[in-house]
């Protein structure tokens, strides 16, 4: 299992659009709005590292509104 986190700037307006299209997809276990420079956190949970790309290029980034993410993958210490 691979986790990460992804923020994701979105376009003006479309937050919430982003957001509920954000929870269709398998691999995401949480989405929140945030205030800060991002404009939605979301976390993944994906079967391996293959899932986890394929979810954020192929999925994520088509999404109508999404600009940018930025992904953090959690690694244990």
């Amino acid at each position: 299992m691979v986790e990460a986190y992804v923020l994701v700037t979105i376009a003006i307006g479309k937050v919430h659009d982003v957001i509920e299209e954000l929870k269709k997809h398998k691999c995401v276990a949480m989405v929140d709005a945030v205030t800060g420079p991002y404009d939605a956190i979301i976390r993944l949970d994906a079967k391996d590292l293959g899932e986890l790309t394929k979810t954020v290029i192929q999925e994520i980034h088509k999404i109508d509104g999404v600009i940018d993410t930025t992904t953090a993958i959690v690694i244990e210490i």
